[in-house]
């Protein structure tokens, strides 16, 4: 399946000279939607995870069904007082401006095989934020995973050397 046909480009938005890649369309589409999730399946299902991570808010939707499937918990990577107290916080830039995310301080045991996922991976802000908010608590990262790559914004280099596993990739459009 080309995820590319399934997944809605929207130029200037939400700030000029942004091409917001839009997964909403990839998930109206069944089929599109399951196929995906069952690429991420198949890629973690021999890795032994123990916990997915997954990340606000796109993150959340693929993270929930490759959790569920591996039948291992998840852990929310959230948007700064969106978690109640205790939480570690690691804040980030991102293309247009910063931010702040938070995970609860028990949400990750030392050691814990651990896959991190978002829906898109950019800059690496985001990603690379709760890579250090899981190696913080002591967790062992198997992969990174995204749907999405922009590869031309070399996000992946900020991610500690860790390896990453992506279902589509845009260049420079």
């Amino acid at each position: 399946m080309d995820l590319r046909e399934k997944i809605r480009s929207v130029p200037h938005w939400p700030i000029d000279l942004v091409t917001f890649r839009d997964i909403t369309t990839l998930l109206q589409d069944p089929q599109a939607f399951q196929w995906s999730c069952d690429r991420f399946y198949d890629r973690y299902k021999d890795m032994g995870v123990e916990k997915v991570v997954g990340i606000d808010a796109r993150g959340f939707l693929f993270g929930a069904v490759l959790a569920y499937k591996l039948s291992v918990g998840i852990t929310p990577v959230r948007k700064k007082g969106k978690l109640p107290p205790p939480v570690i916080r690691q804040e980030y830039t991102l293309e247009y401006g910063s931010n702040v995310v938070e995970m609860s301080t028990d949400a990750i045991r030392p050691g814990e095989k651990v896959v991190i996922i978002d829906d898109l991976i950019a800059t690496g802000g985001t990603a690379a934020a709760a890579v250090n908010l899981v190696e913080k608590m002591g967790g062992d990262i198997v992969e990174c995973a995204f749907v999405i790559d922009l590869p031309d914004l070399k996000g992946k280099e900020k991610l500690n050397g860790h390896k990453t596993f992506t279902l589509v990739e845009f260049d420079g459009e």
